[in-house]
């Protein structure tokens, strides 16, 4: 039998009817559900030492347990010393099973090894999707710390199906991720 993860198994059980509720949706269809998560990180240094964006491409895919791609340039850029289709970030996309799972651990794992963590902003951008900045990627078990060259930091989008953002904040307190009351 395949694994389920739990926080799936709470989306079914607990968060559609809680949600259904609050919103007094006429079907199960209409609640909003967590679509994707997009985990990306520029590399600007990247112009100069091709070897960062390998080590960032194999650090993302430790992070989110899937093979991280390579996003290149799409314009040239003199003052950059930018040329076209020159790396200069990774991204991965997570869906499904592998998404509840990154996201589980991102809340019980990562997210508390934040020094001075006090929540996080609840600014989203008008459609019910938020973007999550990290400054430093060793908060994630997956790395090493005595192993990495430098620190990088990730940006983590949590796109959904929501219509506004009320109910994009409702679907996301409700998976736990930790607002700033």
């Amino acid at each position: 039998m395949a694994h389920i993860p739990n926080l799936k198994t709470r989306y079914i059980n607990e968060i559609i009817p809680a949600l259904t509720e609050k919103f007094s949706y006429g079907t199960i269809m209409q609640v909003p559900r967590l679509a994707k998560i997009v985990i990306n990180s520029g590399v600007g240094q990247a112009v100069a030492d091709k070897k960062l964006i390998d080590v960032a491409q194999d650090e993302l895919s430790n992070i989110a347990g899937q093979k991280a791609v390579q996003t290149v340039s799409t314009k040239d850029i003199s003052n950059f010393k930018l040329r076209r289709a020159m790396p200069i970030g990774v991204k991965v996309t997570l869906r499904r099973d592998k998404m509840f799972e990154f996201m589980e651990r991102l809340i019980n794992v990562a997210l508390p090894r934040i020094r001075d963590f006090n929540g996080i902003s609840s600014k989203f951008d008008g459609k019910g999707n938020y973007t999550l900045g990290i400054t430093e990627q060793i908060i994630f078990p997956e790395i090493d710390i005595d192993k990495i060259s430098r620190i990088m930091g990730l940006e983590i989008t949590f796109v959904t199906t929501a219509r506004t953002d009320e109910e994009g904040l409702a679907l996301l307190k409700e998976l736990g991720l930790p607002f700033k009351k």
